[in-house]
């Protein structure tokens, strides 16, 4: 073995082994987002508007971070995520906090504790309960039921901010909750004083606008010790005392929106990636080595330690940046997927490159290295391109997108170095040692010869057919044809012990007066239900199936909740992401090819894909949501690797046919000689899919028949769109 071979293997074994060294243990290394390990993720409001300055509204969004922290702490959850985003919203995630009710009390309550004097004249309260309640006073109703309303004075005779500390303890019989607070030295004083002065008057305890309890002072209270009493539950005393101890919110908060995953969705999120991960491999390998058989099992090789080398930046980066949050989640499951099918592009056109030049009568090592040189441009843009697409989807994306976008950029690198790399290192060694003497391949097409660009018409004409009742469909469904990500709304999905209906669903929630619900079932998960209304319905529709269906025990997988105006900010950050790809990838091969008119064609070539997979989605019944988009930018990254390919053929082809043939019979030719390579990276990036599709679990669905659609469109469009839009753009100007 040579030494430049040996310093080439020595290369590739240290990757190896740093990426599985980065790995080691895998469950610290790997950090998993809440869509595979359940969790909340949740963006809240501080309803900051009301406040007079801006160093006011500055204040109240900083103190509530600081408030949540201390409560999140004070509950043990590990592993957290707190997160300024925009003026006045604050990102919060809670890894495998799945109770959600409790979370949502905990980070909602206000917990503003105020005591207010009780008016103990009776004839005051007889004036109030008549509707003439005196000035500055104001009649409320104690938390107990069954309890008299009690006038009180609006003047806040002492606030909370004096609590030290606050407990849940028990009452005499041992058997009722209450709560004992602890105040600091000025809030002894305060209490000391206020106690002092109204012996024997009532003392409100108000929290947050609600009277807890209403005690006589029977004297002083001197001590700095004090406690709240009511018909308090263990939890809620739990909850509020936690509040108490950390502080108030200085405003309140709404929940703008919301993702909480079940444990078990998780469970089978993973379950069904790893699956899918698995069986598109296997079938990506097990075509390569039929079809390419020397070649690909280099190329398979190549796609394992490419996986290797995607995990182990991840545990690189973790590794490196701690407080990265660099985490994989179940859209990143599937980029993984397609990142091993688009990978494979690299691959095929390698092998067809060299398979081109052993037809020409080189001798074999001369082949790879021509094949190898001669694919190396196409490869370099289509890989750009595409991570292009990926910036812009974690430039605009959240959460779990994220994810997808950081797997697609890492394996789109790692597809370079072992495409490239790997590959030709193994394809030297075994020439030079001659361990083999000739490369056999499939052949999947002789010597095609279609006329691709006389059916242009016939084209443009199908493609403005899908587009328009696209259109139409579009503005009969309006706000109807997006998902929640973008219209607001809430998603519930639960499992039961029996397979159920969607019309037993329908009409047991339509008993329970939710009857403009719009239920979701799957025939191969006939346990599974999703349940999608415009409001707020997670607190009602458990209640309903367990006071209607008593029989059919479920559990609650997930729960999303996105207000309106997220969505909307949303659907922006959408539309945004996919222009500004666009943008830049017409940039890029306008400066690559030194064609306008190239890069423009193929960008409106990505348009027509972006509209006609939209299309399809709407016709057959299915919403524009955030992981759609994902798969729309994922597609235009694939569309234009296949323009890309065979407009550098043509480039390749002009110098060498410029004098014998037009720039249509050229473009023909390239497109003839490209397309066992164009139609081999379809099937393959395909089948990634289609294993998503099968196997990747019902969250992945909408997102896999995007891609599948995108594709085969793709395909079509680089083909029959670009090349004809090209040739009109182009006139008789020179290539």
């Amino acid at each position: 073995m040579s030494p430049e071979l040996r310093k080439r293997f020595f290369i590739i074994v240290a990757v190896i082994i740093g990426c599985v060294a980065s790995l080691i243990p895998i469950n610290k290394r790997i950090n998993l987002g809440l869509d595979l390990k359940g969790g909340m993720h949740l963006v809240l409001k501080v309803q900051n508007d009301t406040l007079p300055t801006a160093q006011a509204r500055e204040d109240a969004v900083l103190k509530s971070m600081e408030v949540l922290r201390n409560r999140i702490d004070g509950l043990g959850v590990a592993e957290t995520l707190i997160q300024r985003q925009g003026e006045n919203q604050i990102l919060l995630q809670l890894p495998g906090v799945t109770d959600r009710d409790k979370a949502l009390d905990m980070i909602g309550r206000v917990a503003r504790l105020e005591f207010h004097l009780v008016d103990a004249d009776e004839s005051h309260l007889k004036d109030a309960l008549a509707g003439h309640v005196p000035d500055g006073e104001e009649l409320m109703v104690m938390k107990k039921e069954d309890s008299a309303p009690i006038l009180i004075f609006k003047e806040v005779a002492m606030g909370g901010e004096g609590i030290k500390d606050a407990r849940v303890d028990f009452d005499r019989t041992g058997m009722q909750p209450k709560i004992t607070m602890a105040f600091n030295n000025k809030g002894t004083k305060d209490f000391g004083d206020l106690t002092t002065a109204h012996v024997s008057e009532r003392l409100a305890i108000v929290l947050d606008n609600e009277i807890l309890s209403a005690p006589n002072i029977r004297e002083p209270i001197l001590t700095g010790d004090a406690e709240i009493t009511g018909d308090f539950k263990f939890e809620e005393a739990s909850l509020l005392a936690l509040a108490l101890r950390t502080g108030a919110l200085p405003v309140p908060m709404t929940v703008e929106e919301e993702r909480t995953i079940g444990p078990l969705l998780g469970k089978d999120s993973i379950e069904a990636g790893i699956k899918a991960t698995i069986l598109g491999g296997i079938a990506i390998v097990f075509f390569m080595c039929v079809y390419y058989f020397i070649g690909g099992f280099i190329a398979s090789i190549a796609l394992a330690i490419n996986l290797l080398m995607i995990m182990g930046s991840m545990g690189l980066l973790n590794i490196l940046m701690p407080d990265s949050q660099v985490t994989l989640t179940l859209p990143g499951i599937a980029g993984i997927i397609l990142t091993l099918g688009m990978a494979v592009d690299a691959n095929v056109l390698i092998n067809e490159r060299i398979r081109e030049e052993i037809d020409n009568g080189r001798p074999l090592a001369a082949s790879v290295s021509t094949g190898y040189a001669r694919a190396w441009s196409a490869i370099l843009d289509s890989h750009v391109t595409s991570l292009i697409a990926a910036f812009f989807l974690f430039q605009f994306g959240s959460g779990p997108i994220k994810g997808f976008a950081i797997t697609l950029s890492t394996g789109l690198i790692a597809s370079l170095f072992s495409s490239i790399y790997i590959t030709r290192t193994f394809f030297n060694w075994l020439i030079a040692d001659r361990v083999i003497k000739s490369l056999p391949m499939m052949h999947l097409f002789k010597k095609p010869n279609i006329d691709f660009l006389s059916q242009k018409y016939i084209c443009f004409a199908l493609s403005a057919s899908i587009i328009v009742w696209g259109a139409i469909d579009f503005f009969h469904k309006k706000d109807a044809a997006f998902g929640i990500d973008f219209a607001g709304g809430q998603i519930q999905e639960f499992k039961f012990a029996k397979p159920i209906t969607a019309d037993e669903i329908r009409g047991v929630l339509k008993e329970g007066k939710l009857g403009n619900a719009v239920i979701q079932t799957f025939p191969n998960a006939p346990e599974n239900v999703i349940i999608r209304t415009q409001q707020d319905t997670s607190f009602q529709v458990p209640g309903i199936f367990k006071e209607k269906m008593p029989d059919n025990a479920f559990q609650v997988l997930r729960v999303e909740k996105v207000g309106p105006v997220v969505g909307q900010a949303l659907r922006v950050k959408a539309i945004w992401a996919i222009i500004l790809a666009m943008a830049g990838m017409l940039v890029y091969i306008g400066v690559r090819f030194k064609h306008f008119s190239f890069g423009a064609a193929a960008v409106v070539a990505i348009f027509h894909d972006v509209l006609i997979t939209l299309s399809l989605l709407l016709i057959f019944g299915r919403q524009i949501d955030l992981l759609v988009v994902t798969a729309i930018l994922t597609i235009t990254g694939y569309s234009i690797n296949d323009a890309i390919i065979i407009y550098d053929r043509v480039r390749e082809n002009v110098p060498k046919m410029g004098n014998k043939k037009s720039l249509p019979e050229i473009i023909n030719e390239s497109i003839n000689q490209t397309l066992a390579r164009t139609v081999l990276t379809t099937f393959m990036t395909t089948l990634s899919a289609l294993s998503l599709y099968f196997f990747g679990g019902e969250v992945l669905n909408t997102f896999a028949v995007v891609l599948i659609r995108g594709f085969l469109f793709g395909t079509y469009s680089t083909v029959w769109i670009v090349s004809p839009l090209f040739l009109w753009w182009q006139g008789n100007k020179k290539w």
